[in-house]
């Protein structure tokens, strides 16, 4: 059974840093893509940043303060927030799968889901 567990969340300040992390069990993604995805209260999940065959694909309003890793000997992948906002905060969740190229910033052709972790950006 496969399972992507995230963790991480919480209450930040704004500009503060935090970092998430997903640890996947049941198979490896290594030749497929992993990613983070998040959707706000009252919006649609959107995507945020990607990892694939070495490349990283990221949403235009995380580029420069989020950056995503993946571990493949733990079989996790993480992303670093820094300069966070008010504005990322939303439940934040992990996607592994093997989505066109054309499709990782869609959301479609991820198999696999976590279950979210929720970041709350607040003085």
């Amino acid at each position: 059974q496969v399972q992507l567990v995230e963790s991480g969340g919480g209450l930040v300040q704004p500009g503060g840093s935090l970092r998430l992390s997903c640890a996947v069990s049941g198979r490896t993604f290594t030749s497929g893509t992993m990613a983070w995805f998040r959707q706000a209260a009252g919006k649609e999940r959107e995507f945020v940043a990607a990892v694939r065959s070495g490349r990283t694909y990221y949403e235009d309003s995380v580029k420069g303060r989020f950056t995503i890793s993946r571990d493949s000997a733990k079989n996790t992948v993480d992303l670093q927030m820094n300069s966070l906002n008010p504005e990322d905060s939303a439940v934040y969740y992990c996607a592994g799968g093997t989505p066109i190229l054309s499709e990782i910033r869609r959301g479609r052709g991820y198999g696999y889901w976590g279950q979210g972790t929720r970041l709350t950006v607040s003085s």
